[in-house]
């Protein structure tokens, strides 16, 4: 229990553990500057073919963002754009769910 104990603010000046306070330093200041080489973020776009997801979602009980993402194999963003586009076509509907985690049901109409 407990750790070391805290060295006095006089002991460090005799010890000479100035040298590592100005190590410190200069390494922060190169961690500030920016290197040389400017890397670029990858863009990947993975999109559910329609009838791929169609198929998927036709037997689904209750369409989930994460059942959706499971049963395609891509990520959860995928899924989760792929179903509020279908939402925006009237395919699907919200009918519960909270905070992110939307269940939805295919419209009788379709």
């Amino acid at each position: 229990m407990g750790g070391g104990k805290k060295k006095p603010l006089g002991s460090d000046k005799r010890s000479g553990t100035s040298d590592s306070a100005e190590i410190k330093q200069a390494k922060k200041e190169e961690a500030k500057k920016p290197s040389g080489k400017m890397q670029q973020k990858q863009k990947l776009s993975v999109l559910i073919e329609e009838s791929q997801g169609s198929k998927a979602i036709q037997d689904m009980k209750a369409i989930t963002i994460q059942g959706l993402a499971r049963v395609v194999g891509v990520k959860i963003s995928v899924a989760n754009s792929y179903l509020r586009s279908l939402e925006v076509k009237g395919v699907v509907r919200s009918v519960g769910g909270y905070s992110g985690h939307r269940v939805y049901q295919l419209n009788q109409s379709s």
